[in-house]
């Protein structure tokens, strides 16, 4: 008898090992955490919006390089004929051309500043629009918090939601529209 007992013990441990095991891969905690980047980057409606965002970034690099060679032309220009105009002449169009640079960087100043945010609203209306995806997530896994990862310095692999977020995500929302109506 005291040996069924013992089997019995044994195959209730057993069983109950196999079930955490199961259950392992979804630890319920009120902590969870998600790589906002890779949720971004990953989903399809994120990197149509992250693609948007990196060929805006490369064009205005573009123009910032293409500025920046005219400028050195024209510096090398009037630095070349330093020698053959009078020094009050060569002061004024020193001048101009400082004036000319300093507007110039204050203006692509200007266009990154409104780059950043606009990224800044691009990311802000993708998490808005995840939110409920999110919401479903935190509730079913009884979490009261999502932290970003980047913020985290050491977790538990089970409490990172970012894979099954980005699935749910795919399976949820449609790839953004660009401004033509197309996807």
């Amino acid at each position: 008898m005291r040996w069924l007992l013992s089997a019995f013990a044994l195959g209730a441990l057993v069983a109950a090992g196999a079930a955490d095991a199961q259950t392992r891969d979804v630890l319920f905690s009120p902590i969870l955490t998600i790589d906002q980047d890779r949720l971004f980057e990953q989903t399809r409606a994120g990197a149509d919006r992250a693609q948007a965002l990196e060929a805006a970034a490369a064009e205005l690099a573009a123009e910032n390089r293409r500025i920046e060679a005219e400028l050195a032309t024209e510096e090398r220009l009037l630095a070349e004929t330093r020698e053959s105009m009078p020094a009050d002449e060569f002061a004024a169009a020193a001048d101009a051309f400082d004036q000319k640079v300093q507007a110039i960087r204050a203006e692509q100043n200007r266009k990154a500043v409104a780059f950043g945010a606009q990224r800044d609203e691009v990311r802000q209306e993708f998490f808005a629009e995840v939110g409920d995806v999110l919401s479903s997530i935190v509730r079913e896994r009884g979490a009261v918090i999502v932290l970003d990862l980047r913020d985290v310095f050491l977790s538990a692999d089970q409490i990172d939601i970012t894979e099954e977020a980005i699935e749910r995500v795919n399976a949820t929302l449609q790839p953004a529209e660009d401004g033509d109506g197309n996807q």
